[in-house]
């Protein structure tokens, strides 16, 4: 066994190897960008090596200098993890060369499963089921058509060298091809360095099956259970579970047998993952091979007791697998959800900023979490958005996704947009429940998953009287701090209580929401027992509040009535004393500045504390114009001077590996593009104008009369 590990990575899976490695007595080497100077992979390493610039090119795809620190070091081995240079077949002969150790397949299995053409050649030679496809190296365009044509519709285009579904499109007729084959070119090259395509029918309700594998030198090679990945956004995967619901003891020997005959026939060693498409009808067929360990390989440890890393490790040291298939054994069931740092609300887009707040759920022997940040951590644009992983498991299906629920109730984020809520409704759905999906399930049931659509309007209500509830016992200690430290502690000018001559007391409190709305709320606070409550009316419903804020929960009591519009005076009179749907509730609460979120279950409520002077602003359609989010210019759609519809697209950027289209906000004129392609742009700069033909009129109409 080595004694020095290093990690030729970042993040939770750099995390991941290290507590392995450590366990094992394998001391560590970590690297660094310069946005990871203070990561938490870096901390937890025995020693780090600095690399170079944020962006990967500049640090993390330096393989040459990652060799020289790894000889350097004392390191015997270099574990890639995933992404980066983990399927590079380049680095990894060069590992060879260079007498480290390459935790992973050989060179010359990542090139033969590197490109998903030559991939396919191998496999149907192997008698591993194909989809029906054009996998061939003449690429021009009139060539790509036709095949495209042979084949019907719909077809998938895909990234010959390309992964976690970039350079992928769907096509649905014959008049989309040319343009999903030179988008999914643009994004190949810009991701992978080739845009070299391949075609193949696209099955329409189909299952994303996949196996883990695992080969030693010796010869031996076994599966270890295999997972479902067909909860996925855009070809990404945002939820796993092992094993894959609802297959047959036959069916998944068959497949499993598959993924042993793939592995072995190209000479596989260490962790692998084959991937099939699971058609209704019980058929499957080859996807990809993926010659890494994934990002989901947790829900196959939890289910089989096994620490794939330490068989990573013990593999490529020499060692032979530790069990055989038939001592293979799959207990319970277990569950991943990806937590994301992107915004749900806005088509998914990639979210970077630092995390002000973070509470994790409890780890057990049901909960784990891989994560790599920790609370003021920050998430770079320069990398993948993750912020952790959340995997739960139990003796059963339903079982382990209760804990799932549970699990995402209790991680709480603030700082910057994340998709807990959007997890939380997958995993409550019905039909993810009743194992009833899909590679389209996000697409199917996408406007009942996203958060807006979640919340009822009374669920809204109770959390706008929570949060302003909070905000008065913000007040409350900030005027007793203030009354301690004055020179007099007994000035009215300290007091919070409200006060109004011959009136009840009351508080006024100004809260800007995530729908950039202003709440200007009124409470009236009278005393029961010693306890201030306050009465909120809320459009046709009463809300009575009263609690305490200790630390950073909110301990509170709340009702909400509907008021009846034929006695509101009445029913307003004496609600002080009713208790009709009364409820305790504690809730965790994260303030910066003037910004707080209150996180109810699995939902957060972002608020900002207004002074009662502010006036709300009216939302500008020129923002969608603006980028959202830091990336580069990849094309511009229209020209200067072209008429446009709203919802037109104008220009195309790329953030994160991903294309993003900028659409015109209204019918109009494009007067200006204020970048061009393969500019660099920030979060929130202009990056066009787009102008109405009245405006454009009074323009030409000013400068005759000017010039006249």
């Amino acid at each position: 066994m080595f004694t020095k590990l290093l990690i030729a990575n970042r993040g939770e899976i750099a995390c991941r190897i290290i507590d392995t490695a450590k366990a094992m007595g394998v001391r560590t080497v970590a690297l660094y960008s310069d946005a990871d100077i203070n990561a938490r992979h870096v901390a937890m390493a025995d020693e780090a090596f600095y690399l170079g610039g944020s962006a990967p090119a500049d640090s993390y795809l330096k393989g040459d200098l990652i060799i020289d620190i790894a000889k350097n070091s004392g390191a015997q081995a270099i574990h890639p993890g995933y992404g980066f240079l983990s399927e590079n077949a380049e680095f990894a002969l060069k590992c060879e060369q260079a007498n480290i150790a390459f935790v992973g397949p050989s060179a010359a299995a990542i090139d033969s499963m590197g490109s998903k053409s030559a991939a396919k050649e191998i496999m149907g030679a192997a008698n591993v089921p194909l989809v029906p496809g054009y996998h061939g190296d003449a690429q021009d365009d009139d060539l790509l058509i036709s095949e495209a044509n042979k084949m019907g519709f719909p077809l998938l285009i895909k990234a010959a060298f390309g992964g976690g579904g970039k350079g992928m499109r769907i096509v649905e007729n014959s008049a989309e091809v040319l343009d999903a084959i030179n988008s999914a070119r643009r994004e190949a090259i810009s991701s992978f360095g080739n845009d070299k395509l391949l075609m193949e029918r696209y099955l329409r309700q189909p299952r994303h099956v996949e196996v883990q594998v695992f080969a030693d030198s010796q010869g031996n090679c076994i599966y270890l259970s295999d997972r479902d990945c067909s909860i996925q956004r855009r070809h990404q995967k945002v939820v796993e579970e092992a094993p894959a619901p609802g297959l047959s003891d036959a069916l998944r020997v068959k497949m499993g047998e598959a993924a042993v005959a793939a592995a072995k026939a190209i000479n596989y060693e260490g962790a692998g993952t084959v991937e099939f498409l699971l058609d209704t009808d019980d058929s499957f067929y080859f996807m990809e091979m993926n010659t890494r360990l994934q990002v989901e390989h947790p829900v196959t440890e939890l289910v089989t007791g096994q620490d794939l890393v330490k068989w990573q490790l013990m593999v490529a040291s020499g060692s032979e697998l530790p069990l055989k298939q038939s001592e293979v054994k799959i207990t319970g069931h277990a569950f991943e959800a990806r937590i994301y740092a992107e915004d749900p609300q806005n088509d998914f887009l990639p979210a970077s900023g630092k995390l002000d707040f973070l509470r994790e759920p409890k780890q057990s022997q049901f909960v784990r979490i891989d994560s790599g940040v920790r609370e003021n951590d920050v998430i770079s644009n320069f990398y993948d958005p993750m912020i952790s992983k959340l995997i739960t498991w139990d003796e059963s299906r339903p079982r382990a996704l209760q804990r799932l629920v549970h699990a995402l109730d209790d991680y709480q984020i603030s700082g910057l947009k994340h998709n807990i809520e959007f997890l939380a409704n997958i995993a409550k759905n019905t039909a993810f429940k009743d194992a009833n999906f899909s590679t389209d399930f996000i697409e199917r049931y996408g406007e009942g998953l996203l958060t807006q659509s979640a919340v009822s309007p009374e669920q809204q209500k109770v959390a706008l009287g929570l949060a302003a509830l909070y905000q008065l016992c913000v007040r409350k200690q900030q005027a007793k701090v203030a009354a301690q430290t004055s020179h007099d502690p007994y000035s009215p000018w300290s007091n919070n209580s409200g006060f109004r001559l011959n009136s009840a007391n009351r508080h006024q409190v100004a809260l800007l929401d995530d729908n950039h709305q202003i709440n200007h709320l009124d409470l009236i606070e009278t005393q029961i027992a010693g306890q201030s409550q306050y009465q909120l009316q809320l459009d046709d419903s009463l809300i009575m509040l009263s609690g305490e804020l200790v630390a950073e929960t909110l301990h509170a009591e709340i009702s909400l009535q509907k008021l009846d519009s034929d006695n509101t005076e009445q029913m307003l009179s004496k609600s002080h004393n009713d208790k009709t749907n009364a409820h305790k509730i504690s809730l965790p609460v994260s303030q910066v500045g003037d910004d707080f979120t209150l996180f109810i279950d699995s939902t957060s409520y972002h608020y900002r504390a207004l002074q009662s002077e502010v006036i709300e602003e009216q939302d500008n359609l020129e923002d969608k114009l603006k980028a959202p989010m830091n990336g580069t210019i990849v094309t511009q759609l229209v020209a200067v001077g072209d008429s446009v519809k709203a919802g037109q697209g104008i220009m195309v950027m790329e953030a994160m590996k991903m294309e993003y289209t900028i659409e015109a906000p209204f019918d109009g004129i494009v007067s200006a593009f204020f970048f061009e392609a393969g500019e660099l742009v920030s979060d929130g700069m202009l990056l066009a104008e787009v102008v109405t033909e009245v405006d454009t009129e009074a323009e030409m109409t000013a400068e005759k009369e000017e010039a006249g």
